[in-house]
């Protein structure tokens, strides 16, 4: 009789300790949330980049592309002393000739308004300096057209410009021409952007750009945005998220970036969660990312932080539920307080009622 006593409760003791309702919930809840997701018009690539963005406290964002449209126009021509505007946007367009950046394209299509048209044969030597500008021998003579840095490193002393937006400097010949003025324009949804991702419970915003400091400064003041580093080069902008990821060794919080060029692509695969625009955003920073929002919506950010952390309530409430209804059956069970039918429900119950919690992820607002 001892014996068919303790096969039986060893028997309800293995069927309460089989672990499916775990199994199958806590994926299911992870796979809930990546289609609530999706059907915002966000891929999320894995599970694990979900958790993630639920424990993301700070945002580090590019500008250009990112919360602007990245659609440059020339504002302003500010030339030095004897030059022309008509000079200066001459020698400004055919440096940038052979460019393909939004900057280069806007002052090509100023020029080309003008009437005029670029006679390539009219341009030799062609030197990129990356980060800072173009260096180029038109008819013979040296132009340069980027930013202060690669002027006064050639020896060219220039007039700085105080008005916000991105500055091109022009010399040729080793005189200082003048300097473009070009201005980008914000998004209309990136300021509601970075005001839900506070009110998302978001700790830090910070914003990453290669513009000058007062061109920077102005365009996360107006969106709200709590820190700004200007006039970075892609391997700078590296560095600094490599010192906010510092700031998280504790392993509590999480560093998310928001790119969608190339050269963003190295700071995707190196933040902790690295989210790409889909439609505008380079194939490069698309691979590179954990997660792609298709139509480029921002706003779309924040709405899958509250889905990521949904997603991590469910999967707790799961374990939790689980795990307490388990351990009660299984002590039960040990001192034959608990039939096998008990002991179903520990099992298979407990799977059903996990997955329909997990289900709730399906129909999430």
């Amino acid at each position: 009789p001892y014996t068919t006593l303790f096969r039986s409760r060893g028997l309800i003791v293995l069927v309460a300790a089989c672990p499916c309702g775990l199994l199958v919930s806590v994926p299911l809840a992870f796979l809930g949330g990546i289609g609530a997701a999706s059907r915002q018009g966000v891929l999320i690539k894995g599970s694990n980049f979900l958790e993630a963005l639920s424990k993301a406290e700070t945002f580090v964002f590019d500008k250009t592309g990112t919360l602007t449209k990245g659609e440059f126009e020339v504002n302003e021509l500010l030339t030095a002393d004897g030059v022309s505007e008509a000079e200066l946007l001459e020698a400004a367009a055919y440096a940038e000739n052979f460019s393909d950046h939004p900057i280069a394209a806007s002052i090509k299509r100023a020029f080309a308004k003008e009437g005029n048209e670029i006679a390539a044969e009219r341009i030799s030597d062609v030197k990129e300096v990356a980060g800072h500008g173009i260096r180029i021998l038109l008819d013979g003579a040296e132009v340069f057209a980027g930013n202060e840095k690669l002027l006064g490193d050639n020896g060219i002393a220039v007039v700085p410009a105080e008005k916000p937006g991105t500055v091109v400097y022009v010399a040729k010949s080793g005189s200082y021409m003048g300097c473009v003025i070009i201005s980008d324009t914000i998004k209309p949804e990136a300021r509601q952007a970075i005001k839900s991702l506070k009110q998302a419970g978001v700790k830090q915003t910070v914003m990453l750009t290669g513009d000058r400091k007062k061109a920077g400064e102005a365009v996360a003041k107006e969106l709200g945005i709590d820190t700004v580093y200007t006039q970075l080069l892609p391997a700078d902008k590296v560095a600094k998220v490599e010192e906010l990821l510092a700031q998280h060794t504790d392993g509590k919080g999480k560093v998310a970036f928001v790119g969608d060029g190339i050269n963003d692509a190295p700071v995707l695969s190196r933040a902790d969660i690295g989210i790409a625009m889909g439609s505008m955003g380079s194939d490069a920073a698309i691979e590179a990312a954990d997660i792609v929002l298709m139509d480029d919506d921002t706003t779309k950010i924040a709405k899958v932080v509250t889905i990521a952390r949904k997603t991590l309530v469910i999967v707790r409430q799961n374990i939790v539920f689980a795990l307490a209804v388990k351990a009660f059956i299984l002590i039960l069970g040990a001192f034959g307080l608990a039939n096998m039918w008990e002991a179903v429900f520990a099992d298979v119950g407990v799977s059903v009622i996990a997955i329909l919690n997990a289900m709730r992820m399906l129909r999430v607002k």
